[in-house]
């Protein structure tokens, strides 16, 4: 249940958020991490503003310090019908 978007361009980020949630939930994979980096915040905004739009999204927020902090968002996804 971690995604790591360091290795992706900014421009597959969308698509890439949207397919690996559907994977998760299709696995029973229902909380995940993705790791979006610190840097600037541009990719965490990108992440976030993608995951607001998803309805199989419950909740999300910031990483806790154990788990990357403001560098990684934790997302908990609704279960298959």
């Amino acid at each position: 249940g971690v995604l790591d978007l360091h290795t992706f361009r900014p421009a597959e980020v969308r698509d890439l958020v949207a397919d690996y949630i559907a994977e998760c939930r299709e696995r029973g994979i229902l909380e995940i991490r993705i790791i979006h980096g610190k840097g600037t915040g541009t990719l965490r905004r990108t992440v976030h503003a993608v995951l607001a739009r998803i309805p199989e999204v419950a909740s999300f927020r910031l990483a806790g310090d154990g788990a990357g902090g403001w560098g990684a968002t934790v997302v908990t996804l609704v279960a298959p019908a």
